[in-house]
């Protein structure tokens, strides 16, 4: 790898190594599946102990075997991309200055808690919003993608709300309509783009997303919104014709 040379790994919607500039070709085509566990798993790890590494990676061999795999995977990937990991006795690591998707959505995460950030900090990034390593089934990736999966959603809300009182309505609708869309089932979710309608006075907004949601939940689990939603909207309903919560 030059210096200079900018590097990204891509791991929400799928394995991506780009070593050009934006938009160039990525190079994962040219590594196989176990070198691709390899950078992810450092992607995600940190900086590990090289037993630690082979051993998650390889868990069903034997532990010479699964250096050996180690070796080779780090082989292959210095042919790829050289310099991509830093490789001592004891630990390996990405080297320094490599952008990684999934810790750009953790630094948003932490700015959309952040109470100094501004509305401008809190925008929903483009292209962070993917699962995990979709089609991957090892377990360091099954919990790293729930773990994901929450701080995601939580900022998604959180930024609605942000945004919602910073008086940024259509940017806090894209969040909580992000939300919406990543989880469909997720009460939490739809109270989000119901209170930035309820915030922006369109009342008849947040009633019909209230009402999508209720018909929506009827229907796919055979229950009501629980009382917090119903409370949302409770007073914009005539009161011959609300419903109550729980039935």
């Amino acid at each position: 790898m030059g210096v200079g040379t900018p590097v990204r790994v891509t791991l929400l919607d799928g394995f991506g190594l780009h070593l050009g500039p934006p938009g160039a070709p990525a190079g994962d085509g040219e590594l196989p599946h176990g070198v691709q566990r390899l950078v992810a798993h450092l992607c995600l790890s940190g900086r590990p102990p090289r037993a630690a590494v082979a051993g998650q990676l390889w868990p069903d061999v034997p532990e010479d075997h699964a250096h050996g795999s180690l070796r080779s995977a780090l082989w292959r990937l210095q042919k790829v991309a050289p310099g991509l990991v830093q490789v001592s006795a004891c630990t390996l690591a990405l080297a320094e200055g490599v952008r990684v998707d999934v810790r750009e959505l953790q630094d948003w995460a932490r700015r959309v808690r952040d109470p100094h950030a501004g509305p401008e900090d809190v925008e929903v990034p483009g292209g962070l919003l993917g699962d995990l390593l979709p089609g991957w089934y090892d377990d360091w990736v099954l919990l790293e993608r729930e773990r994901l999966r929450q701080v995601r959603m939580h900022a998604l809300e959180q930024a609605a709300a942000r945004l919602a009182a910073a008086g940024r309505y259509a940017d806090a609708l894209e969040a909580a309509h992000a939300a919406v869309r990543a989880e469909p089932l997720r009460e939490s979710a739809h109270r989000a783009v119901v209170r930035v309608h309820l915030q922006e006075g369109n009342l008849a907004e947040a009633l019909r997303s209230a009402d999508r949601f209720r018909v929506l939940l009827a229907e796919e689990l055979g229950v009501q919104p629980s009382e917090q939603m119903a409370r949302l909207v409770r007073d914009l309903r005539p009161r011959s014709s609300r419903v109550p919560a729980g039935g």
